[in-house]
């Protein structure tokens, strides 16, 4: 197969038109043309009157190896890369240990899915409970105030990416196409195909959850075995090496195979595993507001008269400003048509996120506004500090909203001004429980609040409206990613404990669940690997 990149096309071209471009760009004729599919499709939109498709094309042709060395110089005619998944080891029968994964978010449902798919029988431990009942419980939390902190937002069947926008793509560098893997194996399971070639593909939560429990079965079938409910206490250790672990039912469970898996939130085990010696450093991370507008005047605004097609859907934005204080500001996580929720997974504390359905059809683009935080400069001292800096910061954004688990919230022209809100204005709030308006200065440090009152008006220089004084900020957004970084080495295992897998999120390396389900598929070669080598 060759491989085409950068054939562009107009927004409203005719069904023969990538046909007629293949056949132009190579000099062939119709002919010679035997089939070709569609690899990726994106678009440019930088001249909103004459929007263009661009696409990355797959065709058979006749005589591939004389095209390809006609245009051996033409780097957007290149052969097709093997993006096809291929195991790295296969299970013995005579193998007497079980790996065991910590998590099923994105990370842990791949790292599962990969083993059980190679033949070890994996053990999936999950804090919280199944993605049904898990949803029961997040919604009455919406709805009702009532916090499950064992089934929220953050922990249960399919992680926090279950509750976002569900988007699927990554900046990581892929080089074994593993993207590809984790891509496909969510059109076996019910995903839209549209998600195997759009450049920004997205599910929405409602479609991963059925998603999520057909690959759980898939597991199952295969040998593995998922535990919900089940956390772990306790992790045993024998020189260095893990030997066990200690569930929260009592239960010891022997094993000296842990893929850690537990996403960003997961404070009671990052403290376990400090006190347990496993090594572990601070990290950046960033924090701040939600910002929502109405999400047809970003449409209109990046997309002009071609607002409302279908093939574009709804428009995003993806914004970055250096400030003056040294600080970087951008928009993290943006939900087109979505809505902004209550994330928390500690009682007395407010968080926020945002959550889009595969429609992305509600009236308010949301996306959080976040600014960059790094230990040496904003919580020095300790590898669990970031995790304190959060529960302050939370802690004094449900104090604000009323101590009631509604968000503290302000029209963006009255925070740009300094002065507290009273009345909403024409973007109404999408957040549950509810909100109070008042004044968001006394939710973020002082260098955090400047950095944002430079940043929203540089914003609204590439987004018209972006700072309109009726548009809402609701905090606190503290959840950007993990504070904590687990090292390991090149073997993916802990640098001071044997055995253990840190991934994922949680762990800081990913951010995203299409990221976090590469890295999980990494662990579970690594794992697969090691256990065969000692078992010789």
């Amino acid at each position: 197969m060759i491989r085409l990149t950068e054939i562009k096309l107009p927004l409203d071209h005719d069904e023969n038109a990538i046909k007629d471009a293949i056949v132009s760009k190579l000099k062939i004729t119709p002919e010679q043309l035997h089939s070709f599919n569609v690899f990726k499709r994106g678009y440019d939109a930088r001249k909103k009157t004459a929007i263009l498709l661009i696409y990355t094309l797959d065709i058979s042709v006749d005589n591939e190896e004389q095209l390809l060395t006609t245009f051996a110089k033409d780097q957007h005619v290149k052969v097709a890369p093997d993006t096809a998944y291929k195991f790295v080891a296969q299970a013995n029968n005579d193998l007497k240990e079980r790996p065991v994964v910590i998590g099923f978010g994105p990370c842990g449902l791949f790292a599962g899915l990969v083993l059980a798919q190679m033949g070890f029988k994996p053990i999936i431990l999950e804090r919280g409970k199944e993605v049904r009942e898990r949803t029961k419980d997040t919604f009455g939390f919406w709805r009702k105030r009532v916090l499950n902190t064992e089934s929220n937002v953050q922990f249960g069947e399919g992680g926090a990416g279950t509750f976002s926008d569900g988007k699927l793509y990554s900046q990581v560098k892929d080089p074994k196409h593993y993207g590809r893997k984790v891509i496909t194996e969510f059109v076996a399971a019910g995903a839209p195909e549209e998600i195997l070639y759009v450049s920004k593909p997205h599910i929405g939560t409602f479609k991963l959850v059925t998603m999520i429990e057909k690959m759980r079965a898939h597991i199952v079938e295969l040998g593995g075995e998922i535990r919900f409910s089940t956390r772990v206490d306790d992790i045993h250790l024998e020189d260095g090496q893990v030997t066990g672990l200690t569930l929260s039912n009592g239960e010891q469970l022997n094993t000296r195979h842990v893929v850690l898996a537990v996403g960003h939130s997961a404070r009671d085990t990052f403290d376990m595993l400090y006190k347990k010696g496993i090594y572990m450093e601070a990290k950046p991370f960033s924090v701040g507001f939600r910002i929502e507008h109405k999400q047809s005047m970003i449409d209109e605004c990046r997309f002009g008269d071609n607002a409302g097609n279908p093939i574009l859907g709804s428009a995003d934005y993806k914004l970055v400003h250096h400030c003056d204080n040294g600080r970087t500001v951008y928009s993290f996580c943006m939900c087109p048509g979505g809505t902004v929720v209550a994330a928390t997974s500690e009682e007395g504390l407010v968080v926020t996120n945002g959550m889009s359905q595969y429609s992305r059809s509600e009236r308010n683009a949301n996306s959080a506004i976040v600014v960059g935080i790094s230990p040496e400069q904003d919580f020095p001292g300790h590898p669990l500090a970031g995790i304190e800096l959060q529960r302050k910061l939370e802690k004094q954004a449900y104090e604000l909203g009323g101590s009631n688990y509604d968000a503290p919230a302000q029209l963006i022209g009255d925070f740009l001004k300094g002065k507290s809100s009273s009345a909403l204005g024409d973007v109404q709030s999408s957040y549950t429980p509810g909100i109070k308006l008042t004044d968001l200065a006394d939710v973020l440090p002082k260098y955090a609040i400047d950095a944002l009152r430079e940043a929203i008006p540089a914003f609204n220089k590439q987004i018209r409206g972006f700072s309109t004084n009726d548009g809402l900020l609701t905090g606190v957004e503290t959840r950007t990613s993990s504070p904590v970084s687990i090292k390991r080495d090149k073997t993916l295992q802990s640098i001071n404990t044997k055995g253990l897998y840190p991934s994922g999120e949680g762990a800081g390396y990913a951010g995203g669940i299409l990221s976090a389900g590469i890295d999980g598929i990494k662990a579970a070669e690594a794992v697969a690997l090691s256990m065969l080598e000692n078992a010789k």
